[in-house]
């Protein structure tokens, strides 16, 4: 055993605690949902990614208990070997035509769908010019990556296509624009109207993280492309079910049938990692289809209309916030330990939020990152926002 070695991690635990960055888990005794169970205590959840509220619907838990009494725990097996089930392929199929692709390939989880994408369909002659405010799951594809790799600004157009002109000056092949839909830590959605104008007059292509956004970002909830007005001109689309589709886990990634053919023999992540259980196609599925129907449309409407809610509110209170339209609300504190403070004094007066510091976003831009869902009403969107002022003023009349 090397004494050295546990020093040193005790040596970051200690820093980590004295610059106010420890991020505390929370044990919740519920189901998913806008009031859940903390501590024994029954608090509101304004930071979870149940953008519709189905996270804890009891039709999306019932499917997912169908199929794992009609089929079992888990396939034991990877995709190419043993592993492959009816309610895969049914679940990839209905993905694809949900959001308009030829195709869909199921990964573990949204973070494994963006590890393994790109590194399968590009290779040193072609180039990834990626978003500087992309999620770690693309920066990390990216890494693993042999593409030649270019960085713009987050939105900034201009800087876009100088990187354009210098990977086309460089002579490389194929060009990939890699940019979330959603930015999770700022809720900024990507103009993905001037991006897919630069792609045109460059001949590149776009990727597109959706995780944000697919089940209730633009018309039917299709996502970001749908909001932007840019359908059929995302090449490849990644994204979840992990958040509004069902809250479970497992991500997956839209294209051609051919990338996703191609897909299938090399992305690593899905080559070599179980099958999605049985009891999460389940759920996605029929997460899917309440997202495509009418009370989809009456959850969407009721998600717009909270987060209006809680911006209106908050403005009102003179909270620093970043400005959108989405239903991610950030507050900025810019302290890290002012947020986790804040997060924790929030808990005691029932609302459950949590403070967001380095390495998570910048130094200096800590913030809580609310969330509104469908499934809160007027009445504990009012209450957070009493709450959030009531902590406030308390910490300023205690400086």
């Amino acid at each position: 055993m090397s004494d050295d070695f546990y020093n040193r991690v005790r040596t970051t635990l200690d820093e980590i605690e004295a610059g106010g960055l420890t991020k505390p888990e929370r044990v919740i005794a519920s189901r998913q949902g806008a009031e859940i169970m903390v501590n024994g205590k029954a608090v509101l959840n304004f930071c979870a990614n149940n953008y519709l509220g189905l996270g804890g619907d009891a039709r999306v838990s019932e499917a997912a208990a169908k199929a794992a009494r009609d089929f079992g725990a888990g396939m034991a097996s990877v995709r190419f070997i043993c592993g492959t089930h009816t309610l895969h392929k049914e679940l990839e199929a209905a993905i694809a035509g949900y959001l308009g692709y030829e195709d869909a390939i199921l990964f573990p989880a949204a973070f494994d769908a963006n590890g393994g994408l790109f590194e399968p369909l590009l290779d040193e002659k072609d180039a990834i010019i990626s978003d500087s405010l992309n999620h770690a799951s693309i920066i990390d594809g990216v890494r693993l990556c042999k593409a030649k790799r270019y960085r713009f600004s987050n939105g900034d157009m201009t800087a876009l296509e100088d990187n354009l002109k210098q990977a086309r000056a460089d002579g490389v092949r194929s060009i990939v624009i890699a940019t979330d839909g959603v930015f999770s830590m700022d809720g900024h959605i990507a103009d993905l109207g001037a991006i897919t104008v630069l792609a045109d007059k460059y001949d590149a292509m776009v990727m597109v993280d959706d995780c944000h956004a697919t089940g209730f970002l633009g018309p039917q909830g299709r996502g970001s492309a749908a909001f932007r007005a840019v359908e059929g001109r995302i090449d490849f689309l990644s994204g979840t079910f992990g958040k509004a589709l069902g809250g479970a886990m497992g991500g997956f990634v839209c294209a051609k049938k051919e990338v996703v053919a191609l897909l299938r023999q090399r992305a690593r992540p899905y080559l070599f990692s179980n099958a999605l259980a049985p009891s999460v196609c389940g759920a996605a599925l029929e997460a899917i289809r309440i997202a495509q129907s009418a009370e989809g449309d009456t959850l969407r409407a009721k998600l717009i209309d909270n987060a209006a809610r809680f911006r209106a509110g908050m403005t009102a209170a003179k909270f620093d916030l970043v400005p959108g339209e989405h239903p991610i609300v950030p507050v900025m504190l810019g302290e890290a330990r002012l947020a986790q403070t804040m997060a924790a004094q929030l808990l005691d007066e029932g609302i459950y939020v949590i403070g967001f510091s380095f390495p998570v976003v910048p130094k200096g831009l800590a913030r809580i990152r609310t969330q509104l869902s469908a499934g809160h009403s007027v009445e504990q969107v009012d209450r957070a926002v009493a709450a959030f002022t009531k902590v406030r003023d308390r910490l300023e009349n205690t400086k």
